[in-house]
């Protein structure tokens, strides 16, 4: 199906409606991975590596064996072969190497959780310790280029003279910004249930794709794809974290074959979420931004920083969003990675475009400072009329607009343009504003199949799932509008590899892929039957080619605006406002979209107060890897958020004219919040997270990196 073989006439899309699946929620009737229904289950227990590198030397098993209704512990030693070990991450339990801290080395299957957490407690190993390096550092003289970063984006891009135009610009900006390193904590952990019946694994897991997981298991345990079933229907958040497969799916599918014919459950605990489910990695950005006196950019540099494990390569795409932001003749990005004694880093909430436009936009401030300019005004004096890497069109881009609807909607007029210029009850009051950028994927490959029923019903099934965003009522509607149907008459089925393929739930492209997939079966299923098709008639799409993402740039924007206020004797920090305009085509569902921006907008204003892994150097492991001590945002720290978007028409991107919504509600609030804080105090926080010790430096200075901006 391409986009451009017709427009679906909006119905159901645009409607506010109920999630379909709420009232299965709401009365506990949505089964969950963990919770599906299994005869006689036993359940699994975690055994981890307590060093960072090594090789295991002795594992005593006796006292676990011995423990009442313990039926098998599982360690390197009698763990099944895999027959496909390319993927270090997955191939766990094939040798006694241990790569890192809380690496899964073994594993106690019990009749009862507590049987076998509490046996897995008595497994006793000892180890050949070797040294082991897992603190990031900027300055290592081992750095390398990757081939590509995450998306297959080019690692460096170079354009014009960049050290040219920083030599003459009238106004540079030379600073150094660093995030944080961030761990996926969504309401359900990884979960699995695993079953082995006559050669053939049903998996019911907690995932963002079933046929991702399928594609991946199959030949780690030499099966052809149709032998694995993996289940999936409702799924309580994942944020990238379950994108891809990592190691508890092995450790449950291996746990499983040492107890033939019973269902193996395996649940991470919140402790082991912090090293076998990927993170965030931690950057660090070196920026450089050249200007004429008016602040049109003239020279844009990123140099981007951030770590990956020694076993298996993920390189964030930090810098990739400069690429094409804002205009400037002379433009740089490089992409270094450190190869550290540390888990797998992976997909979290927009990767790449979060940590980078964090960076990104509080230079930008730093330059509207630097300038005398409204923060405003400056993006919009840089606002490109092409993408400036590709040279081609956007297909939409609706920046300018969303910047000045935010600003009117907080009341920008207030913002004081000197620092520290607002002071109520105590407080000093900042606003700050930051832009926000994602991609709109086109990813071919997902499928659906529409088949009519009786009394003009139809069934409409493809292998998507729903994260807990609106998918299940999303693509109904979408359903509905293609067959031109009520919505009632629509029913879905998703979540279960039994259904025709469909893409991996990330990158915001869900929607974009099986909704096209949807539109093509439904319409080929009119224009084979016409418009009340016989029951039992039914009919496939796929989605193919788009040919306008060869012609055009396709993105969603947004405008994130912060209110931030500051004890003045405490430097206790206070965001009681938030307000985020967005562009991001026809929105499906108002109420799910809604759901989802002031979600991800929540997120990323946890990232700027709060959320930082502290990693303990000497042992190689996040030293505060739970919900007491990994502080995330609570009722308490989100005050007003206030969403809405601008009305966008865009052809060119899919059948229903939508963009993803689901990662754009971060990108920029972390920056918003940093630049609300510095409007404030006068204190430049260009290193996350904007806690209260950082503000309660010397507003004279405004940083500890010392002054890096040069007017001539």
């Amino acid at each position: 199906m391409t986009a451009t073989q017709g427009r679906v006439r909006p119905r159901a899309i645009g409607a506010p409606l109920d999630r379909l699946d709420g009232r299965a929620k709401v009365t506990g009737t949505a089964r969950y991975a963990y919770e599906q229904p299994v005869g006689e289950p036993a359940y699994l227990h975690a055994v981890q590596a307590t060093v960072a590198r090594g090789r295991i030397t002795g594992i005593d098993t006796e006292a676990a064996a011995a423990v009442p209704g313990v039926l098998a512990v599982l360690t390197h030693r009698n763990a099944p072969r895999l027959a496909d070990t390319r993927d270090a991450e997955l191939a766990i339990l094939q040798s006694d190497a241990v790569a890192f801290r809380g690496q899964f080395v073994g594993g106690v299957v019990a009749t009862t959780s507590e049987a076998a957490r509490y046996a897995a407690s008595l497994v006793r190993t000892t180890y050949d310790e070797q040294p082991h390096d897992s603190v990031l550092r900027p300055d290592r003289d081992d750095l390398y280029a990757p081939e590509s970063v995450n998306g297959g984006f080019a690692t460096d891009t170079e354009q014009g003279d960049v050290e040219a135009a920083l030599a003459s610009a009238a106004v540079t900006v030379d600073r150094t910004y660093t995030t944080a390193m961030n761990h996926n904590n969504p309401m359900e952990p990884h979960t699995t249930v695993a079953v082995w019946n006559d050669g053939e694994l049903t998996l019911y897991e907690s995932t963002q794709g079933v046929h991702m997981v399928r594609s991946q298991v199959a030949p780690l345990f030499g099966l052809a794809p149709d032998k694995v079933h993996v289940v999936s229907p409702f799924v309580g958040g994942g944020f990238g974290s379950k994108g891809t497969p990592h190691a508890p799916v092995v450790l449950a599918a291996m746990a499983a074959r040492l107890v033939p014919g019973r269902a193996v459950r395996f649940a991470l605990t919140r402790r082991q979420m912090f090293s076998v489910a990927g993170y965030r990695t931690p950057t660090v950005q070196h920026i450089r931004l050249g200007a004429d006196r008016d602040g049109r950019l003239t020279a844009i540099s990123v140099d981007a920083v951030s770590q990956t494990s020694r076993i298996k390569e993920f390189a964030e795409q930090t810098a990739v969003a400069a690429r094409m932001m804002y205009a400037a003749p002379h433009r740089r990005t490089t992409h270094r990675l450190a190869r550290l004694d540390v888990p797998v880093p992976s997909w979290m909430r927009a990767p790449g475009e979060c940590p980078g436009m964090f960076a990104a936009e509080v230079a930008m401030d730093e330059l509207a400072e630097a300038c005398g300019l409204d923060p405003v005004e400056l993006r919009i004096r840089n606002e490109p009329a092409t993408d400036p890497e590709t040279g081609r069109p956007f297909s939409s881009r609706n920046l300018v607009a969303c910047l000045r609807e935010g600003a009117r909607r907080i009341g920008w007029e207030r913002r004081g343009q000197a620092p520290r210029a607002r002071r109520e009850a105590g407080h000093l009051v900042g606003l700050g504003v930051a832009a926000s950028v994602y991609p709109v994927f086109w990813i071919k490959g997902s499928s659906a199949t529409v088949r009519a029923g009786a009394g003009g019903r139809y069934t409409v099934s493809i292998g998507a799932a729903d994260l807990g965003t609106g998918t299940w009522t999303a693509l109904a509607q979408i359903a509905a509008d293609a067959l031109e149907v009520p919505v009632e008459r629509v029913e879905l089925r998703i979540g279960d590899t039994a259904y025709p393929p469909a893409s991996v739930a990330g990158g915001s492209s869900g929607i974009t892929a099986w909704g096209s997939a949807v539109v093509h079966a439904a319409r080929r299923l009119r224009e084979t039957y016409g418009s009340a098709p016989p029951e039992g008639a039914e009919a496939t799409g796929e989605t193919g080619d788009n040919p306008a993402t060869e012609r055009f740039a396709m993105y969603a924007f947004g405008a994130q605006f912060a209110e931030v206020r500051v004890d003045a004797d405490t430097g206790e920090v206070r965001v009681p406002r938030l307000v985020g305009v967005f562009a991001a085509g026809r929105v499906i569902n108002p109420k799910t979209a809604r759901s989802q921006l002031v979600g991800g907008m929540t997120m990323g204003l946890s990232m700027a107060l709060h959320e930082q892994s502290h990693v303990d150097g000497r042992l190689g492991q996040v030293a505060n890897h739970d919900l007491a001590e990994y502080h995330i945002a609570a009722n308490a720290d989100v005050g007003d958020v206030d969403v809405s978007w601008i009305d966008e028409d865009d052809p060119h991107v899919n059948p229903m004219g939508s963009k993803g919504i689901g990662e754009i509600g971060i990108v920029g609030t972390a920056a918003a919040v940093a630049n609300a804080a510095h409007n404030a105090t006068g204190v430049r926080v260009r290193d996350l997270p904007v806690t209260l010790d950082k503000l309660l430096g010397d507003p004279g200075t405004g940083s500890r990196n010392g002054p890096a901006v040069r007017r001539r």
